[in-house]
């Protein structure tokens, strides 16, 4: 089971996915004995005014959606000819004005079971086609440095920790140099009769040897079918030489909030355990991967439940059991769940070809805030703006451009960001499908060809950084001038506390190069007024050409210095 939070002083952390498997075992991994419930004694009045209890093999009236807890306690309704204790005294009035109630109708089969038997019902069914999956990790070579000691002294505590974070089973000593190996413990349920398991792939990563245990208890050496990281899933096959019971998919798509599920996994190494809950959320996104879409369950979800199966009361998979959050690594009501409508194409690539193929059109996108929505005219926050474009990419051929906004793919409107790139990846390559985009305040409808996604294929480069355009000079007095900026103070290591006009460049042959004058300059008074600007400057060299003046006096300022020149006024 990956596990997002921290522990200890890493509980303030940002969320970490991690895997979390089950150790069998393990000190503490054995549950906490329920407290039981006593009831109050109840006084001699209230006795005699409580409603008599349904019989044992009467379930009680009602709808059948009624929590377990509420379905015991519920008391059973009066019967017409029996008024319950202690309303024998009705008034006349209200017994002319009653009405005989018609004649209920036969109710489904469903409804004669009270919803505590539901569960127990779907548990007898369905726990015969959930696995426990054991995995064996080859000890790989401990890093040492020159001298024969560990390369990290001080990760002799991080491995205890992560040793008991993921469930692993090792010794604590080396032999002839080899880590110790590693086992662990999943779930998986099967999908066919001929032996298809499905599980998540970080149960069986890395696994040197894999074992599966039926709910009969025997156990079978399983071979990896085919494994993708991306979306965490995993198909195995195991050879039990007879049809085996297998689950039936559901449509995670028509999971609502509220709904009851149940969860039936191997937490902590106990095969076969069953907790129900309700959906808490649907496509949540905790930033375990690019197609993110997680069903969130507050149903019990523990190390080891990792691949496990989530059912709806039909009995079909919804989902299937992935990761958790958790400051301690164990379950407090919020676990997540792959949905069945991602998993499902997925696994029937595995069994089909062993692999996975993506669509890809190569575009970064980015949500669309209420902010950009008015910025670039749409009517609100929707779509998926388009940030930037990999060269050469199907998304360059049809002519998207950074800040068109993706409204629609293939038909299915985007009302956020992140649907897009399941929608892309879930396309096959080389299909051609239509977008909607919001263009330059308009929309249009451009077709793509979609391209395969190539998992190796290196990130683009970054794009060149623009380099800062030339800020507007003048020339004037044999010189080229120009307001401080931040990038002229940088490019001539000008003080913050620099005023005046900056010297860019000195024309050759001019009197200014005679009196030395050269970039990185400073003017910073022209006669006797100060100037700011190169216009002022022009300006000031005019004004003294009209009185008749031939040399005009010029401050400037070098290394914190300043000095007198007498420039030629003329402008130029």
């Amino acid at each position: 089971m990956r596990r997002i939070g921290g522990r200890g002083a890493v509980v303030a952390a940002t969320l970490v996915l991690s895997l979390a498997r089950a150790m069998p075992g393990h000190a503490g991994a054995q549950p906490a004995p329920a407290a039981a419930n006593h009831a109050p004694a109840q006084s001699p009045a209230a006795a005699e005014q409580a409603p008599a209890a349904p019989p044992a093999s009467a379930p009680p009236a009602g709808p059948v959606s009624h929590p377990p807890e509420a379905a015991k306690q519920a008391p059973a309704a009066p019967t017409a000819s029996a008024p319950p204790a202690g309303t024998a005294a009705h008034a006349p009035e209200a017994a002319k004005q009653a009405a005989v109630a018609p004649p209920a109708s036969a109710p489904s089969p469903i409804a004669k079971t009270p919803f505590a038997e539901v569960f127990a019902q779907l548990a007898a069914r369905l726990e015969a086609v959930v696995v426990n999956i054991s995995t064996t990790q080859a000890g790989t070579t401990a890093a040492k440095t020159a001298d024969g000691k560990p390369a990290n002294p001080g990760s002799q505590q991080l491995d205890e920790l992560f040793r008991d974070f993921f469930g692993d089973r090792a010794g604590p000593g080396e032999q002839n140099g080899l880590a110790p190996p590693i086992a662990s413990l999943g779930s998986g349920f099967i999908i066919d009769p001929s032996g298809l398991i499905v599980t998540n792939n970080h149960v069986v990563a890395n696994a040197a040897e894999i074992a599966v245990t039926l709910a009969d208890n025997t156990t079978y050496e399983a071979q990896v079918i085919g494994r993708d990281p991306v979306s965490d899933l995993a198909l195995l096959k195991i050879d039990a030489k007879r049809p085996l019971p297998a689950a039936k998919w559901g449509d995670s798509g028509k999971a609502r909030v509220g709904d009851w599920v149940l969860a039936i996994g191997n937490p902590f190494g106990l095969g076969g355990t069953v907790t129900s809950g309700i959906i808490s959320a649907t496509a949540r996104d905790i930033h375990a991967g690019p197609y993110d879409d997680f069903l969130q369950t507050d149903a019990s979800i523990n190390r080891g439940n990792s691949g496990g199966p989530m059912f709806n009361l039909d009995g079909e998979v919804i989902g299937i059991n992935t990761a958790i959050y958790s400051p301690s690594g164990g379950s407090i009501g919020i676990g997540f769940a792959i949905p069945s409508a991602s998993a499902r194409p997925i696994i029937d690539q595995l069994r089909t070809t062993g692999k996975v193929v993506r669509g890809w059109i190569g575009a970064h996108i980015q949500p669309v805030g209420d902010d950009l929505a008015e910025a670039v005219g749409l009517d609100k926050a929707r779509g998926a703006m388009v940030a930037t474009i990999d060269p050469g990419s199907p998304a360059a051929s049809a002519k998207l451009q950074p800040g068109d906004v993706i409204l629609s793919y293939d038909g299915h409107e985007i009302e956020r960001s992140r649907q897009l790139p399941r929608l892309v990846a879930e396309t096959p390559p080389e299909t051609t499908v239509k977008l909607s985009v919001w263009h330059d305040g308009k929309a249009q409808e451009i077709d793509v060809k979609v391209g395969l996604l190539d998992p190796n294929r290196p990130a683009p480069p970054p794009p060149e950084p623009e380099k800062p355009k030339p800020p507007p000079t003048l020339d004037a007095l044999g010189m080229r001038l120009a307001r401080l900026s931040t990038e002229l103070r940088k490019q001539f290591s000008l003080p913050e506390t620099a005023r005046g006009v900056v010297v860019t460049d000195v024309q050759a042959n001019s009197a200014a190069a005679a009196k030395g004058l050269r970039a990185g300059d400073l003017v910073i008074a022209v006669g006797s007024g100060a100037v700011t600007t190169p216009e002022e400057v022009r300006q000031r060299a005019a004004a003294a050409k009209k009185t008749g003046r031939k040399e005009l006096l010029v401050r400037v300022e070098r290394d914190g210095i300043t000095r007198f020149v007498a420039l030629p006024a003329e402008p130029g």
